[in-house]
């Protein structure tokens, strides 16, 4: 968790988690680090990529489901509930999510 932090601090910019859902996984993740390094670099920002859709899609909440995502947000990773495949598989769902909608503001 140390190692995760000090990467974390090294990268540019204030530091945004970024997960599906960010609920759960922002709780679990803040906790091992306040329990096992005493801080989050992550302050309490936390955004949800099933939220981002939403507004992206301009849907519903509850019809921003990966099921109603366009496929070309979706690349080819396995879903294998391996943690560190599940964070690559989101991580770029999201590149993805943001490419779109930077294109459809023309940024």
């Amino acid at each position: 968790m140390r190692a995760y932090v000090d990467w974390i601090k090294s990268l540019k910019g204030k530091p945004v988690f970024v997960a599906y859902p960010a609920g759960f996984d922002f709780l679990f993740v803040y906790w091992y680090l306040i329990r096992f390094v005493g801080e989050s670099p992550f302050s309490h920002s936390a955004l949800d990529m099933k939220s981002y859709a939403m507004a992206v899609l301009k849907t519903e909440y509850r019809e921003s489901t990966k099921r109603n995502m366009p496929k070309q947000w979706f690349d080819k990773f396995p879903h294998t509930h391996v943690a560190l495949d599940d964070a690559i598989e989101q991580g770029a769902l999201f590149c993805n999510m943001l490419k779109a909608n930077h294109a459809k503001s023309g940024a």
